[in-house]
């Protein structure tokens, strides 16, 4: 790989297979809840953060965790008490949250910051050390969370009824969800951008459930394909000069595609066998003379 020589796609590399190793790792619990799209306005509401630390002079990225973390906060609480149905939420959120993201970063802009679409579909070539360095201590807690937690936060998205009964502290592991699903999107600003982080949540769960079997060999299979495809995206950017984050998500869709209709070839052969088994050779009959 030439182009590991320059110490910016180091860099770069390092992002994009922390983004693909954290980001699958939260989201199948996401999947599991039925809650796939929340990724997305929490992206919207991050990009406020981000025009408010631009326009502060404090970090984008410290200024979006704590943002999307609130909003993040507000739509579980809402939800637990049932105020509002989560579609309406996450509506508000999505469009309040950009036209704020849009309004003050474009100012920040106009001051002679980062342009918008650094932000909405990310710029993995422009981290630097500092990025990198918190991107990794916010990669450790997710993944802490995630693996360490996962009895507990699986029992709550598959069933919290279930979980409720079983005396498990359902609020505590929601909001800890919620926040830490915030906390995924805005550390992977940088690698996929705001507006396409949520696909690296979803898709690689989506297409390791069509070959795995279980919630713990999905998530690690799911977490192996999302770094593949963050690091095979980033290479095939760096040949074909294409949007590292766009190229990381299509090539995720791409083997969501080949899988699906992989998986699905496979199940078809293997029920056609099961309706008509193969009829056993006649075997010869040799007299002997």
């Amino acid at each position: 790989m030439s182009f590991l020589q320059y110490d910016f796609m180091v860099r770069a590399l390092i992002g994009a297979v922390l983004t693909g190793l954290m980001a699958p790792a939260i989201g199948i619990y996401l999947v599991q809840r039925g809650l796939s799209l929340i990724g997305d306005g929490l992206g919207h509401v991050a990009l406020t953060g981000v025009g408010l630390g631009l326009l502060t002079h404090t970090s984008p990225v410290l200024s979006a965790v704590l943002v999307a973390a609130l909003g993040a906060v507000a739509i579980e609480l809402v939800r637990e008490r049932g105020r509002a149905s989560g579609d309406v939420v996450l509506a508000v959120l999505f469009y309040g949250g950009i036209s704020g993201g849009v309004v003050l970063v474009s100012s920040a802009s106009a001051q002679r910051g980062p342009s918008l679409s650094s932000y909405l579909f990310g710029s993995p070539l422009t981290t630097d050390a500092n990025d990198l360095m918190l991107v990794g201590l916010l990669a450790a807690g997710v993944l802490a969370v995630a693996l360490l937690l996962r009895p507990w936060l699986f029992a709550v998205s598959h069933d919290e009824e279930y979980a409720r009964v079983a005396g498990l502290p359902i609020r505590a592991l929601n909001l800890t969800l919620a926040v830490t699903t915030a906390v995924t999107v805005t550390a992977a600003m940088r690698a996929v951008g705001l507006l396409l982080v949520s696909a690296l949540m979803v898709v690689p769960v989506a297409t390791a459930q069509q070959v795995a079997r279980g919630f713990t060999a999905t998530m690690y299979l799911a977490m192996a394909i999302g770094v593949t495809a963050a690091a095979t995206g980033l290479t095939v950017s760096w040949q074909l000069n294409t949007a590292p984050g766009a190229t990381m998500v299509l090539l995720t869709i791409a083997g969501f595609v080949a899988v699906t209709v992989g998986a699905g070839w496979v199940r078809r052969i293997r029920s056609r066998q099961a309706e008509h088994p193969a009829q056993a050779e006649p075997h010869e009959v040799v007299l002997d003379r």
